[in-house]
């Protein structure tokens, strides 16, 4: 790591560099030329030409170069051994004057040669170290990958990703992880000894609110959608990172990431796959349930109906058998529209959409309606004009047959319920709303409201009973239709309004 710590991102050397190597690179460089010297003396006692003394002088700058650390030694060198061959070898000796012009071009070559070949030599050092730097960066980054692969949570990547970033910037790194919710945990792991981990507790002075603490500079991971956690490095470490320390952190995080991004993803596939049969398991009980309950619940209610006939109103067992028949229909009410759920969410439920005049669906519901609940009145208003809507007319007719139920439950017989249906042109579609002047949606029931078996806790005395299936129904049919459905509060007094939309394009098909 000695050779990464001087280097920065872009190759060049940092400008922070010790005065220890600035004494070594200049010892080197003296040393070499004065080496060089005196072997030139001993060659030119020797009769030898001054070519093979500039070699000499060359291989030193060549060596300069090479042993010290930066271009600035090998250009000094450069002119220093140009000089020194001049003053030492060149006639008149010890003067930096030239008898010659061809002495004049000697001097002038071996300079460039001597700096070519220093600037060469750096470069191809420089080289050498990025490659060795590119190297390191690969093996510690396929370690990671390695060691990642094995790990079977998410704190168990948070350790290995902080074992081998410890090992990496040796120093004592600490790894912090966040909840499903973006939430820093309490404890966060670190690196105390090689091999070895602790738990630690967030001080409260660490707010986590700021990339540089007291004891820590945080560097976030990034998921695919928020913040997954923090790599704590020591302030200290962190202000002597060099460009290729931050770069490698930096790819080491990222895979850090990914591999938090992989098993979050595989966790929420598992928890889906849960989901999906536990679903479907429900759907299959409740449709088994309702299939067994609706022969019985057919021949209760006819055999109710039948002694209703038998028996006079004035009877005291007459309001008994009303009461049997009108409980038998509710159950009956509600095991149809159990199956009518089961089969829209399976996509067995064939929709026979047709172009039906609204008027009547809404007539048919209503006229249903009246049969089961003669107490209250519904005020109906409908377009002048014949309007035709592709639609399944039994569930829509179901859809406000079960608005309407949802309406009684929560308004008393005196107050209004209306029904009314219009036309919006511009986005080409039917607009059905169910109006009361009931207590209103709770603003904690809304978001939920359309879910299955939810049901409002807030209710009147008189509210009749629910499970919670009729709205569901509503949504899956209006959506099966390729409509949207919402609920409100009255803006001109107390009171839900329940809205939905039907397409008014398309032609007339059957479709699942």
């Amino acid at each position: 790591m000695n050779q990464i710590s001087k280097i920065a991102v872009d190759g060049t050397e940092t400008k922070r560099e010790p005065k220890m190597m600035i004494y070594l690179g200049a010892s080197i460089t003296l040393g070499l030329l004065i080496i060089a010297s005196a072997v030139g003396y001993l060659f030119h006692v020797l009769g030898l030409p001054e070519t093979d003394i500039a070699i000499v002088y060359l291989l030193a700058v060549l060596l300069t170069a090479r042993l010290a650390d930066g271009y600035v030694y090998g250009v000094i060198a450069s002119l220093l051994a140009a000089f020194s061959f001049n003053f030492l070898f060149m006639k008149p000796y010890f003067t930096f004057s030239v008898s010659t012009h061809n002495y004049i071009i000697t001097f002038i070559i071996m300079f460039i040669t001597a700096l070519v070949t220093s600037t060469l030599t750096v470069r191809a050092r420089q080289n050498a170290i990025r490659a060795g730097e590119k190297e390191a960066e690969t093996k510690a980054l396929y370690t990671l990958t390695n060691r990642l692969t094995g790990a079977s949570d998410l704190h168990d990547i948070a350790g290995v990703a902080t074992g081998t970033i410890s090992e990496m910037l040796n120093s004592n790194v600490g790894c912090l992880c966040f909840d499903e919710n973006g939430k820093p945990e309490r404890t966060f792991i670190q690196q105390v000894a090689p091999g070895k981990q602790i738990r630690r507790e967030i001080a409260e002075k660490d707010a986590l609110t700021c990339r540089i603490g007291l004891e820590f500079h945080d560097w976030p991971i990034y998921g695919r959608e928020n913040t997954l956690g923090l790599i704590r490095v020591p302030k200290e470490v962190a202000k002597a990172m060099s460009g290729a320390q931050i770069r490698m952190l930096r790819a080491m995080i990222e895979s850090t990431a990914l591999a938090m991004d992989r098993f979050l993803a595989a966790q929420q596939r598992q928890r889906s796959k849960a989901e999906i049969a536990q679903e479907r398991y429900r759907a299959n009980l409740l449709r088994a349930i309702s299939h067994d309950l609706r022969t019985p619940l057919a021949g209760i209610m006819g055999t109710a109906e039948m002694l209703m006939s038998m028996t006079a109103k004035e009877d005291q067992r007459y309001p008994l058998m009303v009461g049997i028949y009108k409980d038998a229909n509710w159950l009956h009410s509600l095991v149809e529209n159990i199956l009518s759920l089961t089969r829209l969410q399976d996509g067995k439920l064939l929709l026979n959409k047709q172009r039906e005049a609204v008027e009547e669906v809404v007539g048919a519901a209503v006229r249903h309606f009246a049969r089961q609940c003669p107490n209250y009145e519904i005020a109906v208003k409908i377009p002048d004009e014949l309007l035709l809507v592709p639609m399944d007319a039994k569930l829509i007719e179901q859809v406000l047959i079960n608005l309407l139920d949802n309406a009684v439950k929560h308004t008393l017989p005196r107050d209004e319920i209306s029904v009314s249906v219009t036309k919006d042109t511009a986005g080409n579609c039917a607009v059905f709303s169910v109006r009361d002047r009931g207590e209103g949606i709770a603003a904690s029931d809304l978001p939920n409201i359309f879910q299955m078996f939810y049901t409002s806790q807030v209710k009147h005395s008189d509210a009749k009973r629910g499970v919670g299936l009729g709205l569901a129904i509503c949504e899956a049919a209006v959506k099966a239709h390729g409509g949207s459905i919402k609920a409100r509060n009255r803006t001109d007094g107390p009171g839900a309004e329940f809205t939905f939309r039907l397409p008014l394009g398309g032609e007339d098909h059957e479709s699942g």
